[in-house]
């Protein structure tokens, strides 16, 4: 049992040590932070888009959109905003995360989940798809990329009112948005720029029974995980078991497909040798070709067709 507490006491000690290197780019701790904070993601979003009126009304973190047809999808943030907006905020360390198929899939399960059927395609809002990326994902030095679409032809903008945004964190400069991406990769509060920042992250990193929240998401994320890597193992082993079923099915058939031919090869061979066999017995009662003849005209052997002679003539 003291062993038991020991080791627990361990672990816990080890994940306040690792709460402490987090920062606001790590998504679980942004998540945790941020959890059904409304003025906290307008916050983030008024920086971003340089909108300082804008109001979130409604925000969920971890928010689920599912598809029954192909990818699901959870999504790190969803707001929306007093005029109906909807906004998704994505914290991506991974390059890979943030490809721009991604920022496209995951707009447009916004837009499936949200149109209702026999809707107006007027009524779709308008909506942002936001990355904030450890690194420069689009490589062009930037601190922040608006992508939208536009005819080509003439540079006019599409009005489809689908944004895409990505912003580096890896910049710096002394901007607003500048700022924030300091305070994103930063793991002292105490180092922030922003206040509003500062005091929400300093109770996870100060705070026992906060840093335990953070704890227990860690502890769900593992168990979630196991439960994900055994109906991963139960889906490989089914997978490798309807294999294996399908190739000893193959195998019997290619098994009963080649004694199939060895008879077939057989019996043809028997009519063949048959056919032969009764040509020659006409030929020798002819009379009029010899043993050597007959054996090339039939493809019996001479030995054969002698054997067939003397019966004949006994």
């Amino acid at each position: 049992m003291t062993d038991s507490r020991n080791k627990n006491e361990e672990f816990r000690q080890r994940n306040l040590e690792r709460i402490k290197k987090l920062r606001l780019m790590d998504d679980d701790f942004f998540r945790v932070c941020f959890k059904d904070d409304k003025e906290g993601a307008a916050f983030i979003l008024r920086i971003i888009l340089d909108k300082s009126d804008l109001k979130v009304t409604k925000m969920r973190t971890q928010h689920s959109m599912k598809n029954l047809m192909g990818h699901s999808v959870i999504l790190d943030v969803l707001a929306t905003d007093s005029k109906g907006t909807l906004y998704n905020i994505e914290i991506q360390r991974s390059d890979t995360g943030a490809l721009p198929k991604r920022a496209r899939y995951i707009s447009s399960m916004i837009d499936v989940n949200i149109f209702q059927p026999k809707e107006n395609y007027e009524a779709l809002p308008q909506t942002y798809v936001i990355f904030i990326t450890e690194n420069d994902v689009l490589h062009e030095n930037r601190l922040i990329y608006h992508i939208e679409r536009v005819i080509t032809e003439s540079g006019s903008p599409f009005n489809d009112e689908a944004h895409i945004i990505y912003v580096n964190a890896s910049f710096k400069d002394d901007s607003a948005l500048g700022r924030l991406m300091h305070d994103f990769k930063c793991a002292d509060p105490y180092q922030m720029n922003y206040p509003e920042l500062r005091e929400k992250t300093i109770p996870f990193k100060e705070d026992e029974k906060e840093a335990k929240k953070m704890c227990e998401i860690w502890e769900e994320v593992r168990r979630e995980g196991i439960a994900e890597g055994i109906e991963l193992a139960k889906d490989e082993i089914e997978k490798a078991n309807a294999a294996k079923a399908e190739a000893e099915a193959n195998a019997a058939k290619a098994e009963a497909s080649a004694a199939k031919a060895k008879a077939e090869a057989s019996a043809a061979k028997a009519e063949a040798k048959e056919r032969a066999t009764k040509t020659a017995l006409r030929m020798i009662k002819r009379g009029n070709l010899s043993i050597e003849e007959i054996a090339e005209y039939t493809g019996l052997t001479e030995e054969e067709v002698k054997e067939y002679k003397e019966l004949i003539a006994g």
